[in-house]
This record gives structure tokens, C-alpha cells and sequence, in this order.
């Protein structure tokens, strides 16, 4: 399946199906499965809308496996885009500045219906895997920003995620957690898949790779890094603004990159906050020294067919 670029829609549960379904599975629907990837039940039902989306000359897509620093590369390009103007980050949530592609919820718009109102040139923010990517992004040669993050640390963000992103199934124990994740079992798949296909795809498309792990150790780094794949070029004291505006501190208390104005049906805050940590090596308070033997053993394997490493 990964080979294919492109893919038939699956065919969905039929309408009548859907609405007699558990009123538990009403809140925290089960996922589904659409060309092969599971994904958040109320996404599926879009799902022809974000495989027939057509890009626009100049669009940027954000990509990422979910729980590897989205937001935060979302903001910083806001940022960068608006030559460093804290006021226009403030015209609204990141969620409306950069919308999620394959976003849907009931009672609010989905990522396809905002991005249908705007013109390119447009941010649009993703988790789709290469092969699921919409045809248009490819034919058009849209641009691509690619963060990607160690494994363990997104395996506890993404655990802690579930439970607060109650769009998502329950995520059971820990350790329940922990083996579908190895399985790709969770929303938008393995991870490994994820991350080495779109560092093959790097190599012939206009994408700009990047490491959770290097914005933490040096985020002016990465900052300028991304000022020059946009063809961006800004003062060192609008460079320092967007670092300022952007370490985790600063987006923690910023209501419009926290994610805390969004409905508490879809993130419920009383549980955890969207942004809980921002670091890395948060794993180690989690994983049992046999869940850690049982991962290593799966990241060898996994990227065994790979020059793409990271840092624990």
C-alpha cells in the first residue's frame, strides 16, 4: 500500500450505521480505516473531500506524524510569513491561521471547507503520509515543511493526546497504548513508515526536513533554517522575536497557539493541556526497562532500511 501514490477511497459505514452506534462510541468514536490508514472516526467521513482538495500555486503544507511539533513549526512560519508581527498571530487561532487538512468535527468547519475559502497562497497543516497526500499537492509541487520527532517522546505525547483530544477512542493502559503504537495501530499509522517515506521524498520534492530534537537545541537555528526555504530574509531583532515568541513557555500562554480556545469536546483541558511539556527524553519517566528492551527492538528493525537516525 505504501507504494502507491494514489489510492481509492475506501467506502464508509453508511449513515444509518453510524447514527445506531453505541452512545460511548457517540463521544470517542472507534477509528476507521480509509486506504488502509486508521484515523479519527469523524475524519473518515470527510475523507473524499481532503483526497479531491486542490493546491494552489505557492501553497505550504506543514506535515507531520501527529505529537512531533506541529504547532510549533505552524507559528514560527506564521511568524516568519508576517516578518515577525506579533499582531497579526493574534488575528486567530493557530487552528484558523494554519487549518488542518484532514480536520472534521461535528459543529465546526472542517480543514477542506476553510482552505476551499481562501486563496493560494495558503498554510495547510497535515498528518497524511505520502502516499495519502492529495494528488494536487503533488501535480502543483506545492512546498513542504516535515517535522519529525523521536519515537518514545511521541509515544507518551500521543498517549497523553488521546486523552485529553476526546475525538479519539480511549486509550487504555499505558502498556495497551504502547503495543498499538508499535503495531500502527493508532490514528495516521506507523510512525515509522511516516517519517522514513517522506524522507525518501525529500530527495526529489521541495521539502525542508526537520528534528523536533534540533529546534529544542537551538531554535534560532532552526528558525533561520526555515527563513531560508522561504525566501525570507529578516533582521536579527525580528529573528529574536519570532525565537521569543515562540519557545514553549510563550506558546503555553498564548491563547491563540494553545489550543485552549477550542471546543471542549474535541480537547478537554480539565484532563491535560494541549501543550504539556515541550521537551524531549520525557519517555524515560514512562517506559519500564521492558517496554524500552521491546522498543529498541522495534526501532532497530524498523529502520534497518534507512539512513534517517534520532536522538533519545
Amino acid at each position: 500500500m505504501r507504494r502507491h501514490l494514489f489510492v481509492i477511497i475506501a467506502k464508509y459505514c453508511t449513515p444509518s450505521t453510524w447514527a445506531n452506534r453505541p452512545p460511548d462510541m457517540a463521544n470517542r468514536p472507534p477509528l476507521r480505516l480509509v486506504s488502509g490508514l486508521p484515523v479519527v472516526g469523524h475524519f473518515a467521513e470527510n475523507w473524499e473531500n481532503v483526497q479531491c482538495f486542490q493546491a494552489g500555486d505557492g501553497d505550504l503544507i506543514i506535515d507531520t506524524y501527529p505529537k512531533s511539533g506541529t504547532t510549533w513549526i505552524s507559528e514560527i512560519v506564521d511568524l516568519i510569513l508576517h516578518n515577525g508581527d506579533t499582531e497579526k498571530s493574534k488575528r486567530g487561532p493557530i487552528y484558523e491561521r494554519v487549518p488542518f487538512l484532514e480536520f472534521a468535527v461535528p459543529d465546526m468547519p472542517t480543514g477542506t471547507e476553510i482552505l476551499n475559502t481562501r486563496k493560494p497562497p495558503r498554510l495547510i497543516k497535515s498528518h497524511l503520509p505520502v502516499q495519502l497526500l492529495p494528488a494536487s499537492l503533488l501535480e502543483k509541487n506545492c512546498k513542504a515543511i516535515y517535522v519529525a520527532r523521536n519515537p518514545k517522546d511521541v509515544l507518551v505525547s500521543y498517549y497523553n493526546f488521546y486523552h485529553m483530544a476526546v475525538v479519539h477512542p480511549e486509550p487504555g493502559t499505558f502498556e495497551e497504548f504502547f503495543q498499538k503504537f508499535i503495531k500502527g495501530q493508532v490514528s495516521f499509522g506507523s510512525w515509522a513508515d511516516h517519517v522514513k517515506d517522506w524522507w525518501k521524498m525529500r530527495q526529489h520534492r521541495d521539502i525542508l526536513y526537520l528534528f523536533y530534537e534540533d529546534m529544542i537545541e537551538d531554535l534560532k537555528r532552526e528558525i533561520r533554517r526555515v527563513m531560508k526555504f522561504l525566501g525570507k530574509e529578516l533582521s536579527e531583532d525580528i529573528v529574536e522575536k519570532i525565537h521569543q515568541s515562540t519557545t514553549f513557555k510563550a506558546m503555553k500562554e498564548n491563547h491563540m497557539a494553545n489550543y485552549t480556545t477550542i471546543p471542549s469536546t474535541v480537547m478537554d483541558h480539565t484532563i491535560s493541556p494541549f501543550m504539556r511539556k515541550g521537551t524531549h527524553g520525557d519517555w524515560k519517566g514512562y517506559l519500564t526497562v521492558a517496554q524500552n528492551e521491546l522498543f529498541d527492538e522495534y526501532y532497530k528493525k524498523e529502520m534497518a532500511d534507512t539512513d534517517l537516525t534520532f536522538r533519545f
